[in-house]
């Protein structure tokens, strides 16, 4: 299965319909949001233009409320930290990264996590922690991640070059 991992889009809606164009073209099944997506109009656009599962936790620039994301039934909300078996792979994910330190104590595949816009992977004993930089290009160039759950590569990619 592939799974993308995007964060801090901060409401770019051409770098998200050129992201969400790709995972169509690609056959994502997954998309793992860690936040800064900021309005509901953005929310609305991302939940209406991809049909699989996402699963989202908040930003620290988010502008919505927590009920208005119950009306998207493909959005599986957790607020601050996020968790999942996919495929057999224990994932975590946040936004900031002050959580990572914790959550690597729990023996995971994935952490993922957000906010400081800089594309990241590096391996903490048997965790791979990663950043997929900014979807929303602030600051570096934009670019998420992917994940294929079968052979447990994760890549990051330039949205730029795509």
């Amino acid at each position: 299965m592939l799974i993308a991992i995007i964060s801090d889009s901060h409401d770019n809606l051409d770098n998200l319909k050129k992201f969400i164009n790709w995972s169509l073209e690609n056959k994502i099944e997954k998309i793992i949001c860690l936040g800064d997506v900021c309005k509901i109009e953005t929310i609305k656009y991302l939940a209406l233009s991809f049909l699989g599962e996402i699963f989202l936790v908040r930003g620290n620039a988010c502008l919505y409320e927590a009920s208005e994301l119950k009306k998207y039934q493909n959005i599986k909300y957790y607020g601050e930290i996020g968790q999942e078996i996919i495929d057999g792979l224990k994932i975590a994910f946040v936004h900031e990264p002050e959580k990572i330190k914790k959550l690597i104590e729990y023996n995971l595949d994935f952490v993922f996590y957000g906010h400081t816009h800089k594309p990241w992977l590096e391996k903490n004993g048997e965790t791979l922690v990663a950043n997929p930089g900014t979807l929303g290009g602030v600051y570096y160039q934009a670019t998420f991640a992917l994940l294929n759950t079968e052979t447990k590569k994760l890549e990051l990619k330039l949205l730029g070059s795509l």
